[in-house]
Order: C-alpha cells, then structure tokens, then sequence
C-alpha cells in the first residue's frame, strides 16, 4: 500500500496531465468572433448553478451516503472524494476524444456537467463493493469503469438516438449492474454470514442521512442538467421535484409496513426515498403530467423498499453477490423502471424524439453492456496484487487510514446495554 498506490495515484494523475496538454483547449478561441464567443459565455454561466448542484450531489450527498458503516465512515466519504476528482479528469478525457473523433476539444460547461455524470457511475458501483475493496481496486476500476460507461453512452445518445435526460438508464442502471457484476466477481464466502463491522450506529446512520438530504434536494438539476430545450428542462425539474415528493411518502409507509411494530428502517429512508428521481429520470423531459411523475414516484418507493427486504438477501445467498449500500435497489431496479416509463411514455403518444425500440434499445444495452465490463473488471480486480483488506479487516478505516487511537467503538468503552436506563446529564 505505500509505494503501489502513489505510485498508482501520481501515474495516473501525470497522464491526465499529459492527454489534458495535448487534446483540450479553452472554450475562449481568439478566431471565433466576438458575438459567438460572448453567447458561449452566456451559456456557460447561465448553466452554472445547475452544475454546482450537481457537484454538490457528488462530492457531498455521495460522499455522506456512503457512511453508514460504523467503523467506515473516513473511507466511505475520503475514498468518494478520490474516486470523483480523478474521475471527472478521464471522464472529461475520454468523453471528450469519443464526440470529437479523436481531435483537440474545447472544454465548456456542458463538458464538466457530463465529467460529473461519469464519474457518478463510479460512485454507484462504489456503494456495491464498499468496505471490501483496497484503494488501489478502485482507482482501476474508474480506469475502467468510465471507459465503458463513456462507450455506451456514446452508443445510446449518438447511435441509437435515444432519450435519457436523467441518465435512468446510461449512468443509475449501468452502475447499479456493473457494481453487482464486479462484486459478484469479488465475492467472499467469509462474509456470507455478515461481519462484525456491517452494521451502522446511531451517528454513522445520522451522517448518511445528511448525503440523502443533500442528494434530495438537488435530484430535480440532475435530471434536468442537459435538457436542450428551456421548456424540456422546466418539464424535467417539475417532474422530479413531485416524483420525488411522492417517493418520500410511500418509502415510509412501506418501511414501516413491513416491518414489526411498525417501526421505520433507516436503511430504507436513506436509499428508498431517492428512487423516485432515479424512475422518472428517463423521461423528465416528457410531457407526461405531474399526476404520472406522481405515479413513478410512488412505485420507484415501492419497489426499493421491497427490494431492501426481500431481494438484497436473496441475492446475497442465492447468487453469492454481495451488495454493501444495496445500490441494486436505489439505482438498479429504479433505473430499469424509468427505461421502461419512457417506453410506455412513447406508446402512449407523448411527444419524443425517440421511439419505443431505441429506448429498449438503450436500457438493453445499458444492463447488458455493464454486466459484461462488470465482470471483466472484477477478474482484473480479483488478483491478488492490489492490496486487498484481509477478511477480518473489511468495512474497517483503521487498515488503510490513521484512525484516532481510542474510538468510540473500540471494546474498551463499552455501550451501555439499556439506552432507556441512562440516567440524564445535569
């Protein structure tokens, strides 16, 4: 770990360096005329605040989400740090060379909104393979992972012609099934029965609680970042603000439906509440009526929240895939849901520029194309060079990072046994 991740980490950062100095220019060219220019710059700024709240959703509301583990909370936001800076670098790099031939590209703001885009794929398969992977893994999975994102959204945007403003499909289905791909690879026996370091404690929980707020509020500039149109883009920022609104009320009531006594799970707070800008991504730009972005929004609820309970330990034991933030219910299933929404959009003669064979082309490829790169990334990942945390020392900081010497959890500041006998502070 201390010279092959340096040495990884300034490698990389040097060839970005280098494939920055020889492809990409600044958007202010000096031989294009001074009206052209100053639109550009309209454009830029007028976009603006649209990609600061997306940021805010990759490096906050990402980041926090991920620290729910009790003795993971320095990894789950530090290494969702990492992963996004370098990711947007190559992602704006290879996004870049794939829609310009090959050929010097100028950067604008649409560029750094689509980097963000990349790298929130990463983030999503990050969630899958949390706590089990070193940080040498995961910067070649990045590597990796954006290249083949970066292939197939080229695919489904400039090929298939296909509508996906939100990404539902390109970024949430895509990471969803390529994180469960690779983690399925890594699969270890040891862990099937849980570990000792897999659960949360009430601040860590509180904490992830702070990334889904974050992410909550912003969800409706996401969906509606690169939406061409003025009138797309209002369609798409309604749509998600009252799919998302209607989420939030039947996760809750399906959470404490399922579960004794009635009680809410945080789990599903978390992760569940989010879906619904996830199902109705796809087709935020449609005019399909708030009364439909409702409807999505309720159903993305449902099915998380089921997904949590019934199908994340049904995929533990029956197919050994091992899904640590359970990403296959908050970006998998939903991202699947809004593909298919977009289908029955168009069947149902909602204006698009799309039809129903090239969304299900899309969502086809989408799936099919992450399970693939998925598993290839995970036989690279599954050698045994990268500095892997040994069993016993998963979902822990203490094997990677400087961890303050007494923790809260350490065995020698026991929990009282009954909260409810505490006696008050004066």
């Amino acid at each position: 770990m201390r010279y092959k991740f340096p040495l990884l980490a300034i490698g990389l950062e040097v060839t970005m360096i280098i494939l920055f100095a020889t492809f990409v220019v600044y958007e202010t060219d000096p031989n294009v005329p001074q009206q052209q220019m100053a639109t550009k710059m309209d454009s830029f700024l007028l976009l603006y605040p649209l990609f600061q709240d997306v940021h805010v959703m990759i490096f906050v509301g990402f980041g926090f989400l991920m620290t729910f583990l009790k003795k993971y909370g320095f990894s789950g936001v530090g290494f969702n740090l990492l992963l996004a800076a370098f990711g947007l670098q190559w992602g704006t790099i290879v996004q870049g060379l794939l829609h310009h031939g090959m050929q010097k590209f100028s950067i604008g703001i649409e560029n750094m909104i689509n980097a963000d885009f990349s790298t929130a794929t990463v983030l999503i398969s990050f969630g899958a393979v949390l706590g089990k992977t070193s940080p040498i893994q995961m910067l070649i999975m990045t590597v990796l992972e954006i290249a083949v994102f970066a292939g197939n959204e080229y695919l489904v945007v400039e090929i298939f012609k296909a509508s996906d403003v939100g990404a539902s499909m390109t970024i949430h289905a895509f990471g969803a099934y390529f994180g469960l791909a690779v983690t399925g690879i890594l699969y270890r026996s040891s862990l099937q029965k849980g570990h000792c370091n897999e659960e949360s404690v009430y601040h860590s929980d509180l904490f992830a609680m702070i990334g889904t707020v974050f992410l909550w509020i912003f969800w409706p500039s996401f969906n509606s970042a690169i939406a061409e149109l003025k009138e797309e883009q209002y369609r798409a920022i309604v749509n998600t603000y009252f799919s998302l609104a209607a989420c939030v009320v039947t996760a809750y009531a399906l959470s404490s439906l399922i579960q004794r006594r009635g009680k809410l799970d945080m789990v599903h707070i978390q992760n569940a509440t989010l879906a619904g800008g996830v199902a109705v991504g796809t087709c935020a730009d449609m005019a399909i009526q708030p009364h439909v972005a409702l409807a999505i929004g309720s159903v993305a609820g449902i099915v998380s929240v089921l997904g949590y309970r019934f199908l994340t330990p049904l995929l533990a034991s029956k197919l050994k895939i091992q899904d640590t933030c359970g990403v296959h219910n908050l970006h998998g299933l939903p991202g699947v849901i809004g593909g298919l929404a977009s289908i029955v959009a168009i069947a149902l003669n909602v204006p698009s520029r799309s039809s129903m064979a090239k969304q299900a082309a899309a969502l086809g490829s989408s799936i099919g194309t992450a399970v693939v790169g998925g598993l290839i990334t995970g036989l690279i990942l599954r050698i045994p060079i990268w500095d892997q945390a040994p069993d016993e020392y998963c979902y822990d900081d203490s094997i990677y990072w400087k961890v303050p010497k007494h923790r809260e959890l350490d065995s020698h500041f026991p929990e009282p046994e009954d909260h409810m006998q505490q006696k008050p502070e004066v």
